[in-house]
């Protein structure tokens, strides 16, 4: 702390210590300006954004494709796939692709959404309740 002082000081200060005047705070009143190693002070601060970059974790949308008339087994799979997606923090949307005269039946697509999100109910948020999209019916959860 060298307490207020003029530019000239500053920068002769810092000249004598070998080091930069790096104004920290510009706004403030009076301009808040620190003696320091400026390639050192840039050099941590992009370590800081990477290392903030790392830890970070990216959220992505997994599919999961059934059919309406899915046999118990197959939704067993899906359901183990689901709640490994879910476990690892990922989105999951789950796809009913209708084929041909499927079309006439939705209420059985329909049936096999409503059983997914009974069975998630307690580990996942609904994030888009079932839609038809064409021939699709689309539903997407998230974790909780």
């Amino acid at each position: 702390m060298m307490g207020v002082m003029s530019i000239r000081d500053a920068q002769n200060a810092a000249a004598d210590s070998g080091l930069d005047l790096v104004e920290v705070s510009p706004n403030a009143e009076p301009p808040v300006c620190k003696l320091l190693d400026y390639g050192k002070f840039k050099y941590e601060a992009q370590k800081k954004r990477n290392e903030a970059r790392k830890k970070q974790k990216t959220i992505e949308v997994k599919e999961i494709k059934m059919r309406p008339g899915i046999d118990e087994h197959d939704y067993q799979v899906k359901m183990r796939a689901m709640n490994k997606f879910i476990g690892n923090g990922d989105k999951v949307k789950v796809t009913i692709r209708f084929r041909g005269r499927e079309m006439a039946h939705q209420d059985l697509g329909m049936k096999v959404l409503d059983r997914v999100r009974e069975e998630m109910d307690e580990q996942v948020k609904i994030e888009l309740l079932p839609k038809m999209e064409g021939r699709q019916m689309i539903m997407i959860l998230a974790p909780r």
